[in-house]
């Protein structure tokens, strides 16, 4: 069952300049641990996307909820984490709702006369995992997949999951080599394991922890540019 729209995640975002009727692409772009919507919305005027793309970026806000790895505090987040050891057993209750959640705001882009094929889905660490979940086993397909400083979650089920329309759909991925959150081997293994299944990886890395560097916002920019371009 799809969540209803008042039951939709509450998000910041932000119009294409000529105007919410006209965007012709989406981008639906999920935070970190502990962040929200607002944490990525500064980069938006650093990507220098052409106004003919006109795109809506769409930030939404994580609920809250207590984290085992912090002691239980409660915070926004996409799942629960219980270790650092981020190849265990995740939460995939958690996972499961945060990608209905996810699905609902892609249906409501359709709605706005956004089509699935023009609609990329982003997300760092947490979200970046939440991201490539969703996407990869989305029925219909996606403009592009960004996945930024993170993992994969419940992979020894994505042969079986994953759907034939996103086959070949592009995966932007970035880590920084001095990442002691998810460490840079997680992200490798992800890369590795989606490229064993034949994703096409665009794979980029940086001398950073975890966060983002200019020179990854500067790829991402020709990255994105790309793929608003062929969709036209």
């Amino acid at each position: 069952m799809n969540p209803s729209h008042s039951e939709l995640l509450p998000a910041v975002e932000l119009e294409p300049s000529c105007g919410a009727e006209s965007a012709r692409h989406s981008v639906l772009w999920l935070h970190g641990l502990g962040a929200d919507g607002h944490d990525f919305e500064p980069i938006v005027p650093e990507l220098g996307i052409p106004d003919e793309a006109a795109v809506r970026f769409v930030f939404p806000h994580a609920p809250s909820q207590p984290v085992s790895i912090n002691m239980g505090m409660v915070m926004p987040a996409w799942y629960d984490i219980v270790s650092v050891d981020l190849g265990r057993k995740h939460d995939e209750a958690g996972i499961e709702r945060s990608a209905l959640a996810l699905r609902a705001l892609i249906r409501r882009e359709n709605e706005r006369g956004v089509p699935s094929e023009r609609i990329i889905l982003a997300g760092f660490s947490q979200g970046g995992a939440i991201a490539l979940h969703t996407g990869l086993r989305f029925e219909e397909p996606l403009l592009g997949i960004v996945a930024l400083s993170t993992y994969l979650v419940c992979e020894e089920r994505l042969a079986e999951e994953r759907s034939a329309a996103n086959a070949g759909v592009p995966i932007f991925q970035a880590h920084g080599t001095l990442d002691p959150m998810v460490v840079p081997e997680r992200g490798v293994a992800a890369r590795e394991r989606l490229r064993a299944l034949g994703y096409g990886v665009d794979w980029h890395e940086y001398p950073m922890q975890h966060q983002v560097c200019v020179e990854e916002i500067q790829e991402l920019s020709k990255w994105f540019r790309a793929r608003f371009e062929a969709a036209r």
